[in-house]
């Protein structure tokens, strides 16, 4: 009770708890009161148990974690509750028997209670936990069973079906079927107790509690509670055994007598009346006594809910109508027929059942026959007005909608008038007439209403009225045995009435001029069926909603017996048979009528020419072709036409006198649109014929010159079925057909002749046509003669050839269309069908046309789909034939050739190349689906793609060889070249692919598709390795000539691409045993060199091959030291893994041949792999270095045109070249490694041939289009580097031992004549090569000058010897070298170069913190003008760059929003832009910092009103990540590194990070901008709109201000700077700078507070302790640091040092400024100087400007006199 914190009362040791609370209750009284829940002993009424019996009983019975679920189930939270319930079966499952029993005491109430949850998952849940606890504790379960047993029956019966299918699985899992009536026995009154409260006694109220559950959950709950207990009472019925049931049947009656109870039959909700009903039938059926004990309220009850149509209610509700009226005989006594139940049923009958037929109609017989006769009297008006509701119902919307009600509505009619005509065949009149009243008033009219209704033609009427006709004929035959004549009349008498009543009926219809085609198919479908009920019976069993009968369109030509029409079949039997079996029903008047309607129709074609009555006639002999019927047709036909096709056959047969007279005149019409009704009628009169008859007949109908629609409607009958199909084999496989279809095929493929009416209807039929002859085989023989078949082949073949060299296809695409679709029927349906050469032909011809690009073909996509399609089927059928060879001339073979041919000798652009591959793979992919494991044909077909080794040498050499300037140029390759030329360097490739690429592309595709990755570990390789070696290895050399012109121009690019999308970018390694191409790549590089070693060399360094590996792949080093330039390139590629002993070898026979050079040609080879050994730390002794540069030194001597001083370079080989560049490595090599061995000598020589060299280089700009000059000087400027590295950082022990005079000659003398050499020479290069996306552009020139470059001495730069460069009307006050150094470099900075603007970059950083000194001396001389304040514009050739690169942002940059990051492409124009723009502004930012306070000011006016300070900020915004995340390759840290954490070191060779450079760029430039000019900074975001404003605060206080404020605090920290009288202190933790000023007695503490979003937000100067000093003063102090600190653009120190010297002029005695109240202004750092007059009082110059502008006065502030 109470809190948890309380102060227990004294003496009350133990927590409140109402458990203890009812364990006292139990000791005391001895009894526990009825509260909570079921108790187990066994009670005639409702007991209960309690929650707990004590807690220490819960603690020793209950398992702790079934405690805790046990308290989770009471919860209101439903996830909770439903959690819990499944933990609680999970933990039944797992746990041990004798803790699962612990809970059972509990468990009733629980089950109670959440087995009837609002929530039907926690419902269902409760079941399955249940099955659970039972299979657990099995018999354990019997003493609970009484409590458990109600609520476990109201759970079978849940509505929610899964729920209660749980919980009828708990009861199965808990007794076997055998057990479930004992167990329910044992348990039946609690069960009924249950049941019957809840029926009874409960609410919505009681059952849920008001306060908790809403209204609706209440009723929803209460509602489900009803309908379970209804169906419980059920459930229980019908399992208790008969004695139980009578035992119960007073508990029952208690239940039933209630009035309550039976208020449910007419409860709101249907679940309920449903269930109400239910139960009705279970009292019906298991307590009858009960039932007609309670007969009274029952029967009413029952009878009178007929009208309940709600889809839950009407099932039980006419089940339980069929129980009353059976078990009940007196059950009309309590019901009013006539008033109360009839009319109720000729309403539903008239709406059709209201839409429940299904479940309404079914039962009416059976009630029909259970109605006695004083409802059905008086017994005709009752059949009447019963039938006649009855088909009425077919009319109502749901059933005329609806083909199954109007099916089940029909069913039902049918069998209630069979029920009635066969209970009324007394001889007795009133019998009669009710038997004449169904047959003439109800089943007459129904018929002839189906006529005209498709949906009851389609559905079972037709059948069920053959039924009952077949019925009425039998019992005539049975009563003819019989002497009962009376009942036989009857019968007869009835059969008389229908039929005469039909044919009437028919001839009505029929007779008609304008009669309806739908009728006339009624009238026939009748028929049909009644001739042939057994087919249409079949078919409904089939669940067939309707007899079709086609007889236009083609038929399945799959299908053997029953065929679509559903009556060919029955048709051959009836021709077989002939009239013997004339059909399933006998009588006389079934046959008259055919014949009266067949007259009747020929009537009407011979007068009237009626159309819809040949179709009737057609339709009539389909089903009805005997001789009788064909002479009945003869005989009306007077006139007998002597023809000449009538002599030729037999005229006794009325068929075929029928046939030629009447059928072959009217197909013989030439505006007759339809036809197939008369190829029905030919057929059907055929069947009366014998074969050879036929064959003749059908021979002349060919020769009529018909039209191809009619020949095809014929054939396409023919092959209908297989008896046709024999009667037909003659004339289909005979001359006279053959030859028609030949020269039907030549007409239609005259491509001159093609016209549009190509695509007639006509044309349609015809190729349709060509296509069935083709391609209908029966039984794998073809439909018409072999010989025919292939000329027809042949000619389609040579028409589609005929479209390949037409340049517009247009034309032909109808052509084209009509061959694919031949073909591909041809193909698909005819086995064996490629046997023929001329299909392999067409095949051929349909690949060709598929692998090229529509440009060629010009074809439609569809039409290309088309023809992917007919290959496809093609290959496939070609493959599967069972002996198929790879043979000359055969399909694959020439398609193989034939896409060689295209590879070599076609140049293909990407899209064709794709088309051809797309080709390739389809026909690789069809033959492995097809030959599963054997591979053999689809190696023959690899092999043949492949081309031989001297077409893969042509193709690799007509490969650019532009390839080599790359690895030339970063020392990965020595190559020469002969005779290079700037148009060769100048070339660009074409938008065609090298024939190289393409084969490799494709090869590459089919190997992937073809071959799997082999085992790497087997030695031994399939045979198709070999084959796949020389292509992986042609695979892995294309991808190296794509990487090293790296993927340019864009062609090469996209063709990479396509590469990696088809997995080909790592070149299919893994097909091949590593060892097998590491020995081709070897070999290959060892024959021709080049390429093939960077190949080598790539593919030893992704598979990490070791020096044991490589050492296998020659005999001796020996046989490796060059003798040609191949064997030099692949001794490059090893040398770095060769074994050291390998790499010794090689250097003493590399050192043998420099000394002994005279005797030796190949001096270059030997300083290359000298080299190459040095580069790969070979270890040589002093003395051999030395005697090789003692060489070098001699050929100085005695050599000297091999050093190419002072030389014209555009005349130098290639040869000489690279012999430079390998002395000038030589030397390079000496300055890093070998310094100490140098002596005076040896470094004149380093130092004189490196200028020497540079010399050379400065004159031959010109030449520098050639990659090997490019080489040269490249090479001059790495060996400055490294002697600049070498003067400028080694260590003082080095320097010691050098020459004495040599760091003195290197600063005076060299260092002055490289810089003037280097410094004019970017200028040189750009005079000469102007546009930088030349091929010849020399990029990495300038790169290699630019990294030179970064060495030169500022000193160097103020005395530089360029060229003056001069502007007119340029201010400036720098001196003259200054100023050309500007005027030259700044524009540089623009220049699409990326090394040149870093370098112009850094060469300008180091002489931009110089510039102020020069406007400072400028500025001291100027007077102080009255002008706001002054202005001083930074270097002007910077500004105007600034201004330029300004302008060409704003056109970039313009469609992005402020926060959006614009993406820019590396190494664009629009890259360049932005990198010089930001460049400019890092250099002014690094001039800005380095000017004294004052003439900052004036330069922070110049860039506030030049608003470029503004822009900058925009851009800035639009070029920064959202995220600026630093992208460390390393490992991760605690730390998040971002472009603001991290220094920018812009490195003028560093291409790796040019993607995030301009980001990382642009975040420096900012940082520094709010670093150096946070006042403008600030006073921009204050002007700026909402969304702007609060993207940079956000931005800058999650990235900027962090190391912003860290930084200035660490600079206070760390401050070198002394004030007198003042100490400054730094809290970093609380972003707080402490400033403490003390004079005599004054003592003076400012508290300065940096604010979160530091610098944008103001800085807070909050007062500390003060002495001496006045309130008034210190407010004014206050608020000029505050002032100083938000409008000065510096540091907190700086501002501080201001503040201190202002307050310091005020003690000096000068007085403050009575504008601003301050000695210092806050900006310009003026002292006040304009005085009044009149008050003597001074004021700034700033502040009297603005005071007078804004008060448009221009009186004294003080005292207000005229200010002169």
């Amino acid at each position: 009770m109470g809190g948890k914190n309380k102060q227990r009362t004294k003496g009350n040791v133990r927590p409140s708890s109402s458990g203890r609370a009812a364990e006292v209750l139990a000791r005391e009284g001895g009894v526990i009161p009825g509260f909570v829940g079921f108790d187990s002993t066994v009670t005639s009424e409702l007991s209960y148990v309690p929650a707990v019996h004590g807690a220490e009983d819960i603690d020793n019975l209950v398992d702790a974690d079934f405690r805790l679920v046990l308290r989770k189930l009471s919860k209101r939270d439903v996830v909770t509750r439903l959690k819990a319930v499944q933990d609680f079966g999970s933990m039944c499952q797992e746990r041990d028997a004798e803790e699962v029993k612990g809970v059972l005491p509990y468990w009733p109430r629980i089950y109670c209670k959440i087995s009837m949850d609002h929530d039907r998952r926690i419902r269902e849940a409760t079941q399955q936990a249940f099955e659970q606890l039972v299979l657990k504790v099995r018999r354990s379960l019997a003493p609970f069973l009484k409590s458990l047993m109600g609520h476990w029956i109201l759970s079978q019966c849940d509505t929610y079906t899964p729920a209660a299918s749980a919980a009828c699985q708990a009861f199965q899992a808990a007794f076997s079927p055998t057990k479930q009536p004992e167990a329910l026995s044992f348990c039946k009154d609690e069960i009924l107790t249950v049941l019957q409260d809840i029926l009874l006694k409960e609410t919505a109220d009681t059952l849920s509690d008001p306060q908790s559950v809403t209204q609706e959950e209440r009723e929803a709950k209460y509602v489900r509670m009803l309908t379970s207990s209804l169906l419980g009472v059920k459930r229980l019925l019908s399992l208790l055994l008969q004695d139980d049931r009578v035992a119960l049947e007073q508990r029952l009656a208690d239940l039933v007598n209630s009035g309550k109870f039976w208020k449910y039959s007419k409860h709101k909700t249907p679940q309920v009346r449903g269930a109400f009903f239910e139960m009705m039938c279970a009292l019906c059926e298991f307590t009858p006594g009960l039932a007609q004990a309670e007969a009274a309220r029952l029967c009413p009850a029952v009878l009178l809910s007929i009208d309940d149509t709600d889809p839950v209610v009407l099932p039980p509700v006419w089940e339980a109508v069929l129980h009353v009226v059976t078990m009940i005989p007196d059950c009309w006594v309590h019901v009013n027929s006539k008033k109360g139940f009839l009319p109720k049923l000729w309403s539903l009958l008239k709406e059709g059942g209201k839409g429940m037929a299904k479940s309404l109609h079914p039962n009416l017989m059976p009630l029909l026959s259970k109605l006695p006769s004083q409802v059905t009297d008086p017994a005709l008006d009752f059949y009447t007005t019963f039938f006649t509701s009855f088909v009425q119902g077919l009319s109502s919307e749901r059933a005329a909608m609806s083909p199954s009600e109007s099916a089940v509505i029909v069913t039902s009619v049918v069998e209630c008038l069979r029920y009635c005509i066969l209970h009324n065949t007394e001889n007795e009149e009133h019998q009669k007439k009710i038997s004449s009243m169904l047959i003439s008033q109800q089943l007459l009219p129904l018929v002839e209403k189906a006529l005209g209704n498709p949906l009851l033609q389609n559905g079972p009427l037709f059948l069920l009225v053959t039924r009952l006709l077949v019925s009425l004929e039998k019992r005539v035959c049975l009563h003819k045995e019989d002497e009962d004549s009376n009942r036989k009349d009857v019968f007869q008498g009835l059969l008389t009435d229908f039929w005469e009543g039909l044919g009437l009926l028919f001839v009505r219809y029929v007779d008609n001029e304008e009669a309806d085609p739908q009728a006339l198919e009624g009238i026939a479908s009748l028929l049909q069926v009644m001739r042939y009920p057994e087919q249409v019976n079949r078919k409904h069993s089939h669940k067939t909603k309707s007899v079709k009968i086609c007889f236009s369109k083609p038929e399945d030509n799959g299908k053997t017996g029953v065929e679509g029409d559903g009556v060919e079949k029955p048709v051959q039997t009836v021709s077989l048979v002939n009239e013997k079996a004339f059909g399933s029903l006998q009588t006389q008047h079934f046959e008259d009528v055919v014949c009266q309607l067949a007259q009747l129709c020929l009537v009407h074609v011979n007068e009237k020419n009626s159309e819809r009555h040949l179709i009737f006639l057609s339709l009539l002999l389909r089903s009805f072709h005997t001789p009788r019927v064909f002479s009945t047709l003869v005989e009306l036909d007077d006139k007998i036409s002597k023809d000449s096709g009538k002599d030729e056959v037999n005229m006794k047969n009325p068929a075929l006198e029928f046939l030629l007279e009447r059928v072959l005149v009217w197909l013989a019409e030439k505006d007759r649109s339809d036809t197939g009704h008369l190829v029905e009628m030919v057929f059907s009169s055929l069947l009366c014929c014998s074969k050879q008859e036929a064959t003749r007949i059908l021979n002349y109908i060919t020769t009529m010159n018909l039209q191809w629609g009619i020949i095809l409607q014929i054939i396409q009958r023919a092959c209908a079925d297989p008896d046709t199909l024999q009667n037909c084999n003659d004339w289909l496989k005979g001359a006279v057909l053959g030859e028609k279809l030949l020269g039907l095929t030549e007409e239609l493929c005259k491509v001159g002749h093609c016209s549009p009416s190509s695509t007639s209807s006509t044309s349609s039929h015809s190729w349709t046509l060509i296509s069935l002859v083709l391609s209908q085989h029966h039984n794998n023989v073809p439909l018409i003669g072999e010989v025919y078949m292939e000329k027809i082949l042949e000619k389609l073949h040579a028409t589609l050839s005929e479209t390949k060299s037409l340049s517009d296809a247009g034309n032909m695409e109808p052509l084209i269309s009509f061959i694919c679709d031949v073909a591909s029927t041809f193909f698909s349906s005819v086995q064996d069908c490629l046997v023929l050469l001329s299909a392999e032909e067409l095949l051929l011809t349909v690949f060709q046309l598929t692998a090229q690009d529509q440009k060629h073909t010009h074809l439609s996509d569809s039409l290309l789909d088309k023809l992917r399609k007919v290959c496809l089927t093609g290959v496939q059928s070609l493959i599967q034939h069972s002996d198929y060879e790879v043979k000359e001339g055969g399909f694959l073979h020439s398609a193989a050739i034939w896409v060689k041919n295209q590879l070599l000798t076609v140049c293909l652009d990407i899209k064709s190349l794709q088309v051809l591959v797309l080709a390739v793979q389809s026909v690789v992919e069809t033959i492995i689906s097809v030959c599963n494991q054997d591979f053999s044909i689809l190696f023959e077909f690899f092999t043949l793609l492949m081309p031989g080794q001297t077409e893969w040498t042509r193709i690799r050499g007509a490969l650019p060889p532009q390839w080599i300037r790359i690895p030339l140029l970063s020392s990965r390759h020595r190559g020469v070249c002969e005779k290079p030329s700037m148009d060769m360097w100048k070339f660009r490739l074409s938008s065609r692919l090298p024939a190289h690429l393409c084969a490799c592309a494709l090869l590459g595709k089919v190997a992937q598709t073809a071959f799997t990755p082999c085992d790497q570990k087997k030695e031994e390789c399939p045979s198709h390795v070999l084959n796949l070696k020389n292509t992986v290895s042609e695979l892995l050399y294309a991808l190296q000539w794509c990487k090293e012109v790296e993927y340019s121009p864009a062609i090469i690019s996209t063709f990479h691409s396509l590469l990696t999308d088809w997995g080909l970018s790592e070149g299919l390694q893994t097909h091949v045993p590593k060892k097998k191409l590491l020995e081709t790549l070897f070999s290959r590089s060892l024959e021709d060199g080049g390429l093939w070693s960077l190949t080598l060399e790539n593919y030893i360094h992704t598979s990490n091959f070791t020096s044991e590996n490589v050492r296998r792949l020659y005999d001796s080093i020996d046989s490796l030291f060059p003798a040609c330039q191949s064997k030099l390139s692949t001794l490059q590629v090893l040398c770095p893994i060769m074994t050291k002993e390998d790499r010794e070898t090689l250097v003493t026979l590399a050192t043998a041949g420099l000394i002994n050079w005279q005797q030796n040609d190949n001096v270059y080879w030997c300083l290359t792999v000298l080299l190459c050994c040095l580069k790969a730390s070979t270890q040589v002794e002093e003395e051999i270095v030395q005697a090789v540069l003692a060489t070098v030194m001699e050929w100085r001597n005695s050599k000297e045109d091999w050093f190419l001083f002072s030389s014209d370079l555009s005349k130098a080989t290639v040869e000489q070249l690279n012999l430079t560049v390998e002395i000038m490595r030589f030397l390079s090599w000496l300055v890093t490694h070998s310094s100490t061995l140098l002596g005076t000598n040896q470094w004149d020589f380093v130092l004189c041939s490196m200028l020497a060299w540079l010399e050379t280089a400065s004159e031959n700009v010109s030449s520098l289009w050639n990659p090997w000059v490019q080489l040269f000087v490249c090479e001059n400027t790495t060996l400055i580097v490294k002697l600049n590295q070498f003067f400028t950082s080694s260590s003082p022990d080095v320097v010691e031992n050098l020459p004495s005079e040599l760091t003195g000659e290197w600063t005076d003398f060299f260092v002055e004549g490289i810089y003037n050499l280097l410094l004019p020479l970017p200028v040189k290069i750009i005079d000469a090569f102007n546009e930088p996306d030349d091929p010849v552009f020399p990029l990495v020139v300038l790169q290699s000058v630019g990294m030179a470059l970064k060495y030169v001495p500022v000193q160097q730069l103020n005395q530089n010897s360029l060229p003056p460069r001069f502007i007119a009307d340029q201010k400036t006050n720098l001196p003259e070298p200054l100023q050309t150094l500007l005027n030259t470099f700044c524009p540089l900075l623009l220049f699409k170069a990326r090394p040149l603007q870093i370098a112009v970059y850094h060469l300008l950083e180091k002489v931009m913190p110089q510039l102020p000194e020069c406007d400072g001396e400028g500025d001291s001389n100027k007077s102080d003008d009255d002008r706001d304040e002054p202005c001083l514009s930074p270097p002007a050739s910077l500004m105007a760059i600034l201004s330029t690169c300004e302008e060409l942002c704003d056109s970039i940059l313009a469609g992005v929003q402020v926060g959006e990051l614009a993406v820019v492409q590396p190494l664009s124009v629009e890259y360049s832009c932005i990198l010089g723009y930001l460049l400019a502004w890092k250099l002014l930012l690094t001039f800005f910092k380095s000017s004294p306070s004052h003439l900052r000011a004036h330069y922070a006016q110049y860039l506030k009103r030049s608003c470029s300070l503004n822009k900058l900020l925009l851009h800035l915004f639009k070029l920064m990540p959202e995220n600026p995340a630093y992208p460390s390759h390393g490992s991760e840290t605690k730390e998040t590194k971002t472009f603001f954490t991290e220094s920018l070191s812009l490195a003028v060779d560093r291409s790796d990070c040019v993607e995030w450079e301009l980001p990382h760029l642009a975040c420096s430039v900012y940082y520094s901008t709010v670093q150096d000019l946070p006042a403008m900074v600030r006073l921009w975001w204050n002007s700026q709109e909402k969304r702007v404003s609060a993207a940079v605060e956000k931005f800058t206080i999650k990235y900027v201000s962090p190391v912003l404020s860290a930084e200035e605090i660490s600079s206070v920290h760390s401050s070198t700077q002394m004030f007198d009288s003042m100490t400054v202190k730094a809290r970093s933790a609380a972003r707080e700078v402490i400033a403490t000023y003390s004079v005599d007695d004054i003592f003076i503490e400012l508290v300065i507070q940096l604010p979160q979003n530091y610098p944008l937000g103001s800085i807070a100067v909050e007062s500390g302790r003060r002495v001496g000093v006045a309130v008034q003063q210190w407010r004014n102090w206050m608020l000029q640091l505050s002032t100083y600190l938000t409008h000065q653009n510096g540091s907190i120190m700086e501002g501080l040092a201001l503040w201190k010297n202002n307050v310091d002029k005020r003690f000096e005695g000068i007085e403050d400024c009575m504008i601003c109240f301050s000695v210092i202004h806050g900006s310009n750092y003026s002292l006040p100087k304009k005085a009044c007059r009149t008050c003597k009082k001074k004021f700034h110059s700033a502040c009297l400007y603005k005071w007078f502008t804004s008060s448009n006065k221009s009186t004294c502030p003080l005292c207000r006199e005229t200010f002169f």
